[in-house]
C-alpha cells in the first residue's frame, strides 16, 4: 500500500497576506463548507504551499454541505477576478459542470479535489483519495473480520440524495471489497442482496447519522454491519446504537482518517477507516496551478488512473491476515483535524 504524505505546518493567514506583486500564480479554493475538519485541514495546506510558493490564494466555502448555489457563485467571482487557476470540492458534482466549463473556456485550470466532478473530465484534473479503493479496503476488512458473512445485515449511511461521486465511490467500494453485487457503479441504492437492509444518508455530519441509523434500526433492529461516508456521520449512528443497546454488537466501518475519527477507532467506536490526506490535496493542487500558470503545462494522472491519486491507508486496532494496515498509532501520526 502506497501512502503519500508531506510535511505542512497549518498557518493562519489570510489571503491577502499570501498574496504579493511577485505572486507565481493565483488560485482559489472552493470547499463544500468551512466547518469539516476535512476542509479546514484542507485549506491549511493550501495556505502554507501558496505562502511557501508565492502564489496569491483566496478562500471560498458553501454554507454548507450541498449548497451548490454558493460554489456557483465563487467560480463566478474567480473567473472576473483574472485567477489562473480553481481548485474546487464540488457539492453538485453534475451540475456545477457548466460552471467549471465556462472557467475553462476563460483560460483557467481547474482541479478537483477530493470529489470528481460527473464526468470526471469535466476537470482539468482531480487530486484525490482513490475513494473506491478506501471503500474497498473497509469492505474487505469488514468481510475478513466477520469471516461468515452470510448472516450480515448491512446498513449504509450515505451523504446526500444527490449522490455526490465521493460517496458513489465509497459506497460501491465497499460493497464491492465485502462481495456484494453492486448492480450500476455510478449509483448506490440498486442493489438487490438480501443482506443489505437500506440506505439512508447523513449529510455527513453526527446529528444526520444518527438520525440515519435510527430511520435503518426502525427497518431492521437487528443490523450488524455499518457503512458510513465520513467519520462525524459514524459517531452520529453510534450515538444511536448505544441508544438501543447495540453499540457493541454492531461493527461500524468509515472513512476520512481525521483525528477524532482515529482516536474513536482506537475507544471502538468504529471498527476500521480508510484515511485520505487532505493537506496533500491542496499543496499538490496549489503546485499544479503555479506550474501552469509558469509554463501553460496541464498536470499528469498517476499512471493507470484517470486522476492523481493521493494516498489511502487502513487504520484499524483488529487487524486481519492478507491486509496492509495501519495501527492506530501510527494513523494518529498521519491524522488532520
Amino acid at each position: 500500500m502506497k501512502i503519500m504524505t508531506v510535511g505542512l505546518a497549518g498557518l493562519a493567514i489570510s489571503a491577502a497576506a499570501a498574496g504579493s506583486a511577485a505572486a507565481a500564480g493565483s488560485v482559489c479554493l472552493i470547499t463544500k463548507d468551512a466547518t469539516n475538519p476535512f476542509f479546514v485541514k484542507m485549506a491549511e495546506g493550501a495556505f502554507a504551499k501558496a505562502a511557501e510558493l508565492g502564489v496569491e490564494l483566496r478562500s471560498f466555502a458553501g454554507r454548507f454541505d450541498g449548497d451548490h448555489e454558493t460554489q456557483v457563485a465563487a467560480i463566478e467571482t474567480c473567473v472576473a477576478s483574472g485567477v489562473d487557476g480553481i481548485l474546487l470540492v464540488a457539492s453538485d458534482t453534475g451540475a456545477i459542470t457548466s460552471s467549471v466549463q465556462s472557467a475553462r473556456d476563460a483560460g483557467l485550470l481547474v482541479i478537483a479535489l477530493d470529489t470528481p466532478l460527473d464526468p470526471i473530465d469535466a476537470a482539468d484534473m482531480t487530486f484525490a483519495t482513490d475513494n473506491f479503493q478506501a471503500g474497498v479496503l473497509i469492505g474487505e476488512w469488514a468481510a475478513r473480520t466477520m469471516g461468515d458473512t452470510s448472516g450480515a445485515r448491512i446498513g449504509l449511511l450515505n451523504i446526500n440524495v444527490s449522490q455526490p461521486t465521493v460517496g458513489v465511490l465509497r459506497n460501491q467500494g465497499f460493497l464491492t471489497g465485502f462481495g456484494i453485487d453492486i448492480g450500476d457503479p455510478n449509483r448506490w441504492g440498486d442493489e438487490d442482496d438480501p443482506r443489505i437492509v437500506g440506505h439512508e444518508v447523513s449529510n455527513g455530519n453526527a446529528e444526520g447519522g444518527r438520525q440515519g441509523m435510527e430511520n435503518l434500526l426502525a427497518i431492521d433492529p437487528t443490523i450488524n454491519l455499518v457503512y458510513t461516508i465520513n467519520e462525524p456521520a459514524a459517531a452520529g449512528a453510534y450515538e444511536a446504537l448505544r441508544s438501543f443497546g447495540r453499540q457493541d454488537d454492531v461493527m461500524i466501518v468509515s472513512v476520512d482518517g481525521g483525528c477524532p475519527g482515529v482516536e474513536d477507532v482506537a475507544a471502538g467506536v468504529i471498527g476500521a477507516t480508510a484515511q485520505q490526506y487532505p493537506m496533500q490535496m491542496a499543496a499538490l493542487g496549489v503546485e499544479a496551478v503555479a506550474n501552469y500558470a509558469a509554463t501553460g503545462e496541464l498536470p499528469e494522472p498517476t499512471e493507470g488512473k484517470d486522476f492523481f491519486d493521493t494516498g489511502v491507508g487502513l487504520v484499524t486496532d483488529a487487524p486481519v491476515e492478507g491486509m496492509e494496515q495501519l495501527s492506530v498509532e501510527e494513523g494518529l501520526a498521519l491524522c488532520w483535524g
